[in-house]
């Protein structure tokens, strides 16, 4: 922690932010204060300072949401699809894919029907939360007239033992001293050395950028075979499969499919003219059943934009020269 030199108007900037409908009383007051804090490394510190970037505190954002694996949207999906129908779309545009039993006989645990079908209550839930988390760190960056937010580092957790989801968002806010304060802080996940990097090649941030798919897969007869290893991919029509070789569990592969690109065109949604620098795609599975599974994807990355040409590296000159 170190003393800061305050930026002028700070305190009564903040406390004007403060109250109904403004930053949280206790923000307010943590950043009033005469200390700050900064979520970057001593490299990281340094190269901001090299920038012309003087951190200024350190800012966040939370919210919590009501979440489940299943909506009523679920159960009016699985009514217009019918138990061996294909369900249909309820948006434009949206993932939607159903199978059928080749073998024509039910019995025991046979699954007559299966489907993939893309959770646009589940996207648009994550999509609220992470959002309103993000408008309040940067509200708090804001209100102490940062010019930006760097480092910015975002999290979901689901809180034990209830239905419900809590998303933190926070980084470093800094100024640039001189210049007048934006309408709108930037934000990236970068700092230290790759900021400075992207800078010289051009580029400016705009902002961080997130997306999440999620899509559901319920396993017809051949695929919960098949996940469970007691089946092989060539049915010929009967039950007579044997468990021998390795087989392309194709529901599976196509819902992975799906929701990497449902993620990939629900974050170029997001950036307009710009493009997306450092992306990062995450993609996880949750059980909800013996052979039915919710593929998830998430892809993150800072929206940047160009402001100059690269600059053009000077000639190499040998330092070494063989005989």
């Amino acid at each position: 922690m170190a003393t800061e030199p305050q930026p002028e108007g700070r305190p009564d900037a903040v406390r004007a932010a403060a109250g109904p409908g403004g930053l949280p009383e206790a923000a307010a007051r943590r950043l009033a204060g005469g200390a700050w804090s900064s979520g970057l490394s001593v490299a990281d510190f340094a190269s901001c300072l090299s920038m012309g970037m003087d951190p200024v505190g350190f800012v966040q954002g939370y919210a919590v949401m009501q979440w489940s694996w299943y909506s009523n949207t679920f159960y009016r999906t699985m009514a217009m699809g019918g138990l061996g129908g294909v369900p249909q779309p309820t948006a434009r545009g949206q993932y939607a894919e159903g199978w059928q039993c080749p073998h024509g006989f039910v019995g025991g645990e046979h699954r007559m029907y299966g489907y993939n079908y893309e959770q646009v209550w589940v996207e648009e839930n994550w999509a609220k939360g992470w959002g309103l988390a993000y408008s309040r760190m940067v509200a708090e960056a804001a209100a102490i007239g940062a010019h930006g937010v760097i480092g910015v580092v975002d999290e979901m957790h689901h809180l034990s033992g209830t239905g419900a989801a809590e998303f933190r968002i926070r980084g470093t806010a800094v100024v640039v001293p001189g210049a007048p304060p934006p309408p709108q802080p930037f934000t990236t996940f970068l700092s230290g050395q790759r900021l400075v990097k992207l800078i010289e090649a051009g580029f400016v941030p705009v902002s961080v950028a997130a997306a999440m798919s999620s899509v559901q897969m319920i396993g017809y007869c051949i695929t919960h075979y098949q996940l469970a290893g007691t089946a092989a991919g060539n049915w010929s029509g009967s039950m007579s499969g044997g468990v021998s070789g390795v087989h392309s569990i194709v529901q599976v592969g196509k819902a992975q499919r799906a929701a990497r690109h449902v993620a990939r065109e629900h974050v170029r949604s997001q950036l307009g003219h710009d493009v997306l620098h450092g992306a990062s795609l995450e993609q996880f599975e949750h059980e909800v059943g013996e052979g039915d599974m919710t593929i998830q994807c998430m892809i993150r990355g800072t929206r940047v934009r160009r402001f100059k040409d690269f600059d053009p590296l000077e000639e190499a000159e040998p330092v070494v020269r063989l005989a």
